[in-house]
């Protein structure tokens, strides 16, 4: 077998069912060997930037490692904000690069990057390959690597020469990695009892549940420990789903667009129990004055996160559902019975979060609906309404990103697909691609901005072409959403070039969306009415075909509430 056969039987081996590739000189034998493969969907994304989402968003769907390869050179080079965009958000993820021949690595060759050197602050591992005989050995230590412990993205970036020489390959059973232990020892199980201790001694406990809920696949046992301890729960955005959010003791989710009540009671909160969280910036705001007066306690699998960001009392290096199940058995051992409708361990927490939610108008988002025009929050909320919460949700960035979150409840894990920690535009069309190939018996809708969209518009020849049939909803307000909201809030409105249409013709829609959809060969409709809204929903979803929906939207409507940058809980904005 050539180097490049070697590769994708290694692939193969390692269950891999799609990848997300664009050729290039660099990598033509590995797509040549992809002909040849019975196991593997080949997807052919339209920028490579689109192949790495796609990728990430079949990852985020499924929990397995999502596969894309790019040519060396500038196809490296464009998967980069893929790449990173998996890191921040612990996303297992595989890359592989064609890469100029070896006697001309180092030489300024056509098409030449250290792709390798330019990922090594982004990635989990990375491996250039340096001996044909290697292949089996990397591809089987990269899927392990991905996938194991904190996941993340791992490259290989594979020499052309190496792809065409020739050789036996040996396929390794087991793998050996000096210095690398995924897998917690035994739990600690004196720092556990304190933490069942430090639960009957609070007064007003809650739970900061984050994205290592998700990836550690600990949402039922997190699920039962609320339950067993009656203890309200809060999540971050990559933890949207870990903690089902019709749930009575669910707050949504909190942070710069949170939910005010999971802020308040999080910061206010006599116990903390933060569970597979990074306590990033735009959850804590100002950090030191986070949860300042309460006792902060921390499991995550990832020692390098404890203590980073915020110094916490009770630091656990842990497996989430280990360590949870561990909790559960302690709680049901000192008669915690576990409830899921009423709870009454603590009344007055419970009231003071009730009076927080403000009543069931506000309870716990709200927003001022108008007659004829459209506000984002109430199209979102008919979508969840029409699709039952039953829908796989992508985003791209920004407004509409936060809206999705508030206003979409989402029971299950793997249902909110969003770039968290790198913010990166155009992620949410690709991602649903992505989504939608992993579970084709899904509806998988990306809620979409105008700007977001048109970073990646071009995956709409991918969807048409492979049938891939994911919906799209753009929210557009022919500006960029967000950082309009900053101009109005913090630099008295004075626009430093958001406005995405033509100045020239303000009234004008533009770009045009059905027009551009029409050249791919996709279906799109526009709506302007409020009154037209419910039935444009209905016809998307009914369609067997990709589908995208234009949906005009005031610029004026803001995200709220909004903790400005570096303030408090206490600075929040709600009007």
């Amino acid at each position: 077998m050539n180097g490049a056969e070697i590769l994708v039987a290694c692939l193969e081996r390692e269950g891999v069912d799609v990848i997300f590739a664009y050729p290039g000189g660099a990598s033509m034998p590995i797509h040549q060997a992809l002909t040849r493969s019975t196991k593997i969907r080949t997807i052919l994304p339209r920028h490579e930037q689109g192949g790495v989402f796609a990728a990430e968003g079949y990852a985020r769907a499924t929990g397995r490692p999502g596969v894309c390869m790019a040519t060396s050179g500038p196809g490296a080079t464009n998967l980069i904000s893929g790449i990173a965009d998996a890191y921040m958000d612990s996303i297992p993820l595989v890359a592989i690069t064609g890469q100029v021949p070896q006697e001309m690595i180092g030489k300024g060759a056509f098409q030449e990057t250290d792709v390798f050197g330019m990922t090594l602050p982004i990635v989990k591992h990375s491996y250039l390959v340096w001996d044909i005989n290697d292949i089996p050995r990397i591809v089987k230590e990269a899927f392990f690597i991905a996938r194991s412990g904190r996941p993340g993205p791992v490259l290989i970036d594979l020499p052309k020469n190496i792809q065409n020489q020739r050789a036996q390959p040996i396929f390794p059973r087991e793998i050996h990695l000096r210095g690398y232990t995924p897998e917690r020892g035994p739990l600690d199980q004196v720092a556990l009892n304190e933490v069942i201790g430090l639960i009957k001694g609070s007064k007003r406990p809650m739970i900061y549940a984050g994205g290592g809920i998700i990836s550690g696949e600990a949402h039922a046992e997190l699920r039962e420990f609320a339950e067993r301890a009656q203890i309200p729960v809060t999540t971050t955005l990559m933890g949207i789903g870990g903690f089902p959010e019709t749930h009575p003791l669910a707050l949504k989710w909190l942070g710069m667009h949170g939910s005010v009540v999971a802020n308040n009671a999080a910061n206010e909160a006599d116990l903390l129990l933060a569970i597979g969280v990074r306590f990033d910036d735009r959850v804590t705001g100002k950090v030191e004055k986070f949860c300042e007066h309460g006792t902060i306690e921390h499991i995550d699998i990832d020692e390098s996160e404890i203590n980073k960001n915020r110094f916490v009392k009770l630091p656990i290096v842990a497996d989430v559902k280990p360590a949870l199940a561990r909790l559960n058995q302690l709680l049901a051992t000192s008669g915690c019975e576990r409830v899921a409708a009423t709870y009454t361990r603590y009344p007055e927490w419970y009231r003071q979060i009730e009076a927080w939610k403000g009543g069931k108008d506000v309870h716990p988002f709200s927003f001022h609906d108008t007659d004829d025009a459209i506000q984002p929050q109430y199209a979102i909320r008919l979508l969840y309404e029409l699709t039952k919460g039953e829908a796989i949700i992508a985003t791209g960035v920004g407004q509409h990103q936060m809206w999705a979150g508030q206003y979409y409840d989402f029971d299950r894990p793997r249902t909110f697909l969003t770039s968290a920690g790198l913010g990166a535009m155009g992620f949410g069309y690709p991602a649903a691609l992505g989504a939608k190939v992993a579970c084709p018996d899904v509806e998988v809708i990306d809620i979409d901005g105008d700007g977001s969209f048109l970073m990646n518009v071009q995956e709409l020849a991918c969807a048409k072409v492979e049938r891939i049939n994911a919906k799209v909803i753009i929210l557009n307000n022919q500006h960029l959403g967000m950082v309009v909201q900053w101009e109005d809030r913090f630099f008295a409105g004075n626009r430093g070039h958001t406005f995405l249409a033509d100045p020239r013709s303000p009234d004008e829609i533009y770009p045009d969306y059905v027009k551009i959809c029409a050249g791919f060969g996709v279906t799109c409709e526009r709506v302007t009415k409020k009154s037209e809204l419910k039935p444009a929903l209905e016809r998307m979803l009914a369609a067997k075909e990709p589908y995208v929906l234009d949906v005009m939207t005031p610029y004026t409507a803001h995200v709220l509430p909004m903790i400005p940058s570096g303030g408090t809980y206490r600075d929040i904005i709600t009007e």
